[in-house]
């Protein structure tokens, strides 16, 4: 347990932003800002989770890399009670969502060396004189294999499914990947070995 004797959280956090740019030396300056703790805490979820042992170690350490960015700040101790009231704010995974199709806005195919990501957007445009696009066979698969709840993703703000695939299913998402309009994108799933998807629905 955490002594109660720790620091409130303070309403904004002077953080100093520098980039995190691999394999070169950056010569980006770094940017100074004040930013609400909320919005601080929200950078620190996709990592943490709502666990407040690792939130306390990042707020103490003051430091972390988000992306391409490290956020650097003052570090202090932050009481047990004060983090579990501002992870109040945030959303629970809640399992017993179903998934609704209607909503879903992202896939990744995935399998073992490989997450190839498809966003409705992009998986909706159809070629010339199709009238099936390859979001349409996805959503088809997912309708005859009910993908299972598996998290909150606090990065996204969504829900998250995942459908396992088997050797059929597999085999008539990189066979219709032809539907794509991205070439690139084609050639990624086409020469994949996939063995499940996730998908994403925002949280409303």
């Amino acid at each position: 347990m955490m002594p109660e004797s720790m620091s409130a959280f303070p309403e904004t956090i002077r953080v100093k932003l520098s980039s995190e740019a691999a394999g070169a030396i950056s010569l980006t300056p770094v940017v100074v800002r004040d930013i609400p703790a909320r919005e601080l805490m929200e950078y620190m979820l996709p990592q943490t989770g709502k666990r407040i042992d690792r939130i306390h170690e990042i707020l103490m350490r003051g430091s972390m890399v988000s992306g391409a960015s490290r956020f650097r700040w003052e570090g202090w101790q932050a009481s047990e009670n004060d983090i579990a009231g501002m992870l109040a704010h945030f959303p629970d995974p809640e399992p017993w969502r179903p998934f609704e199709r209607k909503l879903c806005v992202h896939a990744a195919l995935c399998g073992p060396t490989a997450r190839i990501e498809v966003p409705r957007e992009a998986a909706s445009q159809r070629s010339f004189l199709r009238r099936t696009s390859y979001w349409d066979v996805l959503m088809r698969v997912a309708a005859a294999s009910s993908p299972a709840y598996r998290e909150y993703s606090y990065k996204d703000r969504g829900d998250v499914y995942r459908m396992t695939l088997g050797s059929e299913a597999a085999s008539t998402l990189r066979g219709e990947a032809f539907r794509l309009v991205f070439s690139t994108l084609t050639r990624q799933i086409q020469g994949a070995a996939l063995d499940a998807v996730d998908f994403q629905v925002p949280r409303h």
